[in-house]
């Protein structure tokens, strides 16, 4: 698991290769992540917007941007989480996604929140010592 906290929001991730889903023959790979998102400050947010850059194993990347998370806008106020699954495919047998949350506050304050760097890793990749 990978986890860090901006301002007290603290996001982790736990990321799944998805091997039922991928197809190595097609250089086709699948991972799955989980995503908790925990208000552990004092003021209420919500999730606005988020921002993803994947990174494939030839330094390809792809960045994602869009409202929210899975078509919702989770209101969290001090002491709530929200957590959601989603995925993403890639043409390699590994890479890294690393991306941030723009959060807004309910006096309509918007800050950024780190998603921490988070390795996609299969079966079928080369193993390295990073």
């Amino acid at each position: 698991m990978y986890s860090e906290t901006t301002r007290s929001i603290k996001v982790t991730v736990k990321p799944f290769y998805l091997e039922d889903q991928s197809s190595p023959a097609e250089n086709h790979y699948v991972w799955a992540y989980h995503v908790r998102i925990e208000n552990r400050g004092k003021e209420t947010v919500q999730l606005r917007h988020r921002h993803w850059k994947i990174t494939d194993g030839r330094g390809q990347i792809k960045e994602v941007r869009g409202d929210g998370v899975v078509g919702e806008q989770p209101v969290l106020a001090p002491g709530q989480s929200f957590e959601y699954t989603s995925g993403t495919p890639l043409p390699t047998p590994s890479g890294i996604m690393v991306g941030s949350y723009e959060m807004e506050t309910r006096g309509g304050e918007n800050f950024s929140v780190r998603i921490p760097a988070f390795s996609l890793d299969s079966p079928h990749q080369a193993v390295r010592l990073n």
